[in-house]
């Protein structure tokens, strides 16, 4: 009897290797792939952002960051994404307001509109990412190519390794995709070990961060000052910078809905778009040049001398640019949330570091950052890994765990930056 009652439950059994072995060809086609059509689609962006706001203006005689400029741009933008989003078959896509990291499989011809009104949105200068519409033209690609190419392959496959492959890509490593795998297959509650089913997205996530970093070789260190050993005064600062952040990225997430109600009601994307992006093009005004854009380029300045701004100054920036992330996010542009949540966190630590000098810069920038992502995304190790990699510092990571928890419980239950169909907030 006694040996029966200290006898283990059984284990689900792991899957054979057999099994295991014929993911892996496909996962590295995948990540190979994904991978190109970023590195194509941000380098597209990049060489017309360069037209846009260097060899145009000064051609014009204008300055490239003037007001006007910023206006005469980012409303252009509007109107360019508007016509695509209007006369592209497929309309580009979906609301970008209803759409997270977990794509659906479009249909092949909204892809071509989808990639333009993308590519158009990074170099116009709208505060907003490339993550959801590339993950989503992957997720797409992978699928109709894997079917039809490896027709025995279950179809719900391709879009976990497309996921997983541009998560890595995007951040040049698979760590990011394996964490945010993990936590979704958490949350449905998958049976057997997780490796196992990890296994092939892991595949496809380096597949796709090593393309990344031997054609692009990308880096989120931000080359602040080095951090050393946490004390209290750290610990302090962490819960109070991280809890912060957490509420101003919920100030945001509750007005989603009623922004984005607004933008809807002008009914038509050759409204709504230029309309967006002339309050956007106000935003840049207020805020400056460095409120443009995804946000990653700009948080390395920012963070390149964090002593050179204000704590006026960059207090203005952070609430600039999260106005311009959450109306760009209402509009219609095409994009995603991340980057510009990481330039928004930044600020915000750094404003706390020219407030309080004993706030440490690092300490200040991945609490600010781990804040306004766990707001934003709701994805808890996504946020702890990105807030990580800005600052390189191993020590740091135990204040950034005691730092998720009190910031958690601000946003966990409530609603998020994630709307459904019919306009209503996604819990």
């Amino acid at each position: 009897m006694a040996q029966d009652s200290t006898r283990q439950a059984p284990t689900a059994p792991s899957t054979p290797a057999r099994a295991l072995l014929p993911l892996i060809l496909p996962a590295l086609a995948v990540g190979v792939l994904a991978s190109l059509l970023l590195l194509l689609v941000s380098g597209a962006a990049e060489q017309l952002q360069g037209v846009l706001w260097g060899n145009l203006p000064d051609a014009l005689g204008v300055g490239r960051y003037s007001v006007l400029w910023m206006l005469a741009m980012l409303t252009s933008t509007g109107i360019l994404v508007g016509l695509v989003v209007w006369k592209a078959p497929g309309h580009a896509g979906p609301d970008p307001a209803t759409t997270g990291l977990d794509a659906p499989v479009l249909p092949p011809v909204v892809l071509p509109g989808l990639v333009v009104a993308t590519a158009l949105m990074l170099a116009g200068g709208p505060s907003l990412g490339p993550e959801n519409p590339i993950i989503a033209v992957n997720v797409a690609v992978a699928f109709w190519l894997g079917r039809r190419l490896v027709p025995r392959m279950p179809g719900p496959v391709w879009p976990v390794l497309a996921e997983a492959a541009t998560i890595g890509a995007l951040f040049g490593t698979p760590v990011a995709a394996a964490l945010l795998i993990s936590e979704a297959l958490a949350g449905r509650g998958t049976k057997g070990p997780l490796w196992d089913s990890v296994f092939a997205p892991l595949v496809a996530a380096a597949a796709g961060s090593m393309t990344t970093t031997l054609v692009a070789e990308p880096s989120f260190d931000l080359h602040l000052p080095p951090f050393g050993h946490p004390g209290w005064t750290d610990l302090l600062a962490a819960l109070v910078i991280a809890s912060v952040s957490a509420l101003l990225g919920m100030c945001a997430v509750r007005a989603l809905p009623y922004v984005h109600g607004a933008f809807s009601r002008l009914g038509h994307p050759m409204l709504a778009l230029p309309a967006g992006g002339l309050v956007l093009g106000l935003l840049a005004a207020l805020g400056g040049q460095l409120t443009l854009f995804k946000g990653l380029e700009e948080v390395g300045e920012l963070a390149a001398d964090p002593d050179r701004w204000s704590a006026g100054q960059l207090a203005t920036m952070t609430v600039v640019k999260l106005a311009a992330l959450l109306v760009a996010a209402s509009c219609g542009f095409r994009g995603g949330r991340i980057f510009p949540a990481v330039f928004i966190g930044s600020a915000l630590g750094l404003t706390a570091h020219a407030l309080v000098p004993g706030v440490h810069p690092a300490v200040g920038v991945a609490t600010g950052v781990l804040g306004l992502l766990l707001a934003i995304t709701r994805q808890g190790w996504v946020s702890l890994f990105v807030a990580a990699v800005l600052v390189s510092s191993p020590t740091i990571l135990a204040l950034l765990c005691i730092a998720s928890l009190p910031a958690w419980l601000l946003v966990t239950g409530r609603p998020q930056m994630q709307l459904r169909d019919d306009g209503t907030a996604v819990r």
